[in-house]
């Protein structure tokens, strides 16, 4: 790894995430957007959104990362974008942690905004800490540009890479604890969701909204923290150069 050369890459997809105003408005706005409608939907229902908000502070820019990165990344290699880069004295690691750095800096001001609008505006009851709830956030949405880098190995079309979602993120939607309590799965399918990242990415919001105490929240962060490392290690090891 090269750290000029993924800081060439990080400033490079900035760059591009500057002129494209619609992605870029998409990335940073839209989970504010969504998280006000279930608000809304859920205004005159009692604590419901103290349940399911934390657990769509994680799902939302885990969503919205995995199809930009994986659509982008794809495009960059449809296109003969990659092949070209790769030709420099740059590694496919590089290429992928540059992408991933240049997402997670985009994915800080994505989370800020969405938790404060979150705890101030929308009154989301948070007794841990909001800075921590924050970076929760973050590590979810470097969570998605990992799978997404990771599935535009396997895609040939953008069509197809948005295809992998439900393969790859509906299931873990399901099963992360939203619409039924972890606990309360039959055997089999929690098991599943004990191997799913977004399973640890929700349990970790949701323990800072009911609890001060920190510890199992590291702990499920260092969980995902490792899905990460290990995503974009099979990305690099899977990533061609060009769509065949």
């Amino acid at each position: 790894m090269n750290p000029r050369v993924v800081s060439a890459v990080v400033r490079r997809v900035l760059t591009q995430l500057r002129r494209d105003r619609r992605t870029l408005a998409m990335l940073l706005l839209l989970p504010c957007l969504l998280i006000t409608l279930i608000w809304w939907m859920y205004l005159d229902a009692g604590p419901v959104f103290d349940r399911v908000g934390p657990a769509l502070l994680a799902i939302n820019p885990f969503i919205i990362m995995f199809l930009v990165t994986s659509v982008t990344t794809l495009r960059e290699r449809s296109s003969g974008t990659l092949e070209r880069l790769l030709a420099m004295p740059m590694g496919k690691l590089d290429f992928l942690l540059g992408y991933a750095g240049a997402f997670a800096l985009v994915a800080v001001v994505q989370s800020v905004l969405a938790v404060a609008l979150s705890v101030v505006l929308l009154d989301l009851d948070v007794l841990g800490p909001v800075w921590l709830l924050s970076l929760v956030a973050v590590v979810d949405a470097v969570l998605g540009t990992a799978l997404g880098l990771l599935v535009s190995a396997f895609a040939r079309t953008e069509f197809q890479a948005v295809q992998f979602m439900p393969a790859l993120v509906i299931p873990q939607i399901l099963l992360c604890g939203l619409l039924v309590p972890r606990d309360d799965l039959p055997g089999v399918l929690g098991a599943i969701s004990d191997a799913l990242p977004l399973s640890y990415a929700v349990d970790a919001m949701t323990h800072l909204t009911v609890s001060t105490a920190t510890t199992e929240v590291w702990g499920d962060l260092a969980i995902v923290v490792g899905f990460v490392l290990a995503g974009l290690a099979l990305g690099a090891a899977t990533l061609r150069r060009r769509t065949a």
